[in-house]
């Protein structure tokens, strides 16, 4: 039996063993004026409970993998619009691939192709409603990336440390967003959450310049011994001899935390 299936029998057996318990009661006249039809938000909390333990309505074998050769392609875009859906980003393992990851059933993401340019879209609306599977995405590391990413409950968890980005806008509205910075960008980032904690990772060897705009409600970690505080009110990051220009980073939240490392 697969572990999805496991966790829907088990709770469907508790469901049916409270309203056993509660029929007993009301046989016995423990309970009094006990009407059945009342337990209707018991279904809201059996689905909750399932949302919680497997993540996810729809069963788990329902999730697809995909792969996508890379050809002749030589520069690429990624448009990610995940709602409520967490997204994972890093570098892909295989070489010769454009993009390989997991996505739900029916919702396989779109590839669109402009002579040598790419156009990679994965969008919340063509996932089925139920579905609260992650979608994880690993891209080729030797072409230069365009990053879109956007979610409204959903984190973004993005690994560029081994993806050469040409720009990247990433945003959420309630998720948290945990960035780990590329070595190379030809532009800025854009980085922003209204509710959700930013967290910016910079790995030793990279050159990184991180702007900041915070508000009243914005709370600030910064790792004193990674980045210098300078007399713009930017941070750099300290100590690092590449052979790239600075990645510059523009970061904005609202009511989160900001956390640099």
């Amino acid at each position: 039996m697969q572990k999805g299936t496991s966790r829907w029998a088990g709770v469907a057996a508790l469901f049916v063993v409270m309203i056993g318990v509660l029929l007993l009661l009301n046989n016995y006249l423990l309970i009094s004026g006990f009407d059945i039809t009342s337990l209707w938000p018991l279904l809201l909390v059996v689905t909750g409970v399932l949302i919680l333990l497997q993540g996810d309505l729809n069963d788990p074998a329902s999730t697809r993998t995909f792969g996508i050769t890379r050809g002749t392609v030589e520069s690429a875009t990624i448009e990610v619009s995940a709602g409520e859906i967490d997204v994972h980003l890093r570098a892909s393992p295989r070489e010769g691939r454009l993009a390989a990851g997991q996505y739900a059933a029916n919702s396989r993401p779109t590839l669109e192709a402009q002579g040598t340019h790419a156009h990679l879209r994965m969008d919340r609306t063509a996932t089925p409603w139920l579905s609260m599977t992650d979608w994880e995405v690993g891209v080729a590391r030797d072409l230069p990336w365009r990053i879109l990413m956007s979610t409204h409950l959903g984190a973004v968890q993005a690994d560029l440390s081994d993806v050469v980005v040409e720009a990247a806008h990433i945003a959420t509205g309630f998720g948290d967003i945990r960035l780990t910075m590329t070595k190379e960008a030809f532009e800025p980032f854009q980085v922003r959450s209204r509710l959700g904690d930013i967290h910016i990772y910079t790995p030793p060897g990279t050159r990184a310049v991180i702007h900041i705009q915070p508000t009243l409600f914005t709370g600030l970690h910064i790792d004193e011994n990674r980045y210098e505080h300078a007399e713009d009110g930017s941070y750099h990051a300290r100590a690092v001899e590449s052979v790239f220009q600075p990645v510059e980073i523009y970061v904005s939240t609202t009511f989160g935390d900001v956390y640099l490392a």
